[in-house]
């Protein structure tokens, strides 16, 4: 009984400082963002249906990111709806930047972090045009929806700190939860 009492007041102390509306220029919290090298057992968790992405220490959620992950589409083989991002456990890898564009896909991001494929799967901002400006209309399914190719989009300060801070090897979880 008291964990889950626990439970609750962590709950509702994250989501009293969660950024309201979602901003994708701002942070997705209103506190600073967490010390990774204080971290002793430091992983993120992706919910992709829930739009989130949570930065742990061991069993301890030291923050919570808007995201935005790969869009559903019927998987042909088991005709069940299946998120263009893969699931499963990942590893951050040494793939990390300030900005890339795709010309296949017709769009790019800033501040980039390789979870799967060496460049493949990213953590990164919400997209940009082939200019560099920021797609408005993708940028603002942020935590709402899923919209991307495969990759784990983030508001742009949220970006910028996480390729900048998180160290290779740390462990990615996505789930379709």
């Amino acid at each position: 009984m008291e964990t889950r009492r626990a439970r609750k007041r962590v709950a509702k102390t994250e989501s009293s400082h969660m950024r309201k509306p979602i901003d994708w220029q701002k942070s997705s919290q209103t506190t600073p963002y967490p010390n990774l090298k204080a971290a002793k057992n430091l992983w993120i968790k992706v919910s992709l249906r829930g739009n989130r992405t949570y930065i742990y220490d061991g069993k301890k959620r030291i923050y919570t990111m808007y995201s935005t992950g790969g869009i559903y589409k019927i998987d042909s083989k088991t005709g069940k709806e299946k998120s263009l991002t893969p699931t499963g456990t990942f590893y951050i890898q040494k793939q990390r930047g300030d900005k890339f564009y795709n010309a296949k896909l017709g769009e790019g991001a800033n501040y980039y972090v390789s979870w799967l494929n060496h460049g493949t799967y990213l953590f990164h901002s919400v997209p940009t045009e082939k200019g560099g400006k920021y797609n408005q209309k993708e940028a603002a399914k942020l935590g709402k929806t899923q919209g991307s190719h495969g990759c784990i989009r983030l508001s742009v300060p949220d970006a910028k700190w996480l390729s900048t801070t998180v160290p290779v090897g740390t462990k990615v979880v996505i789930s379709d939860d």
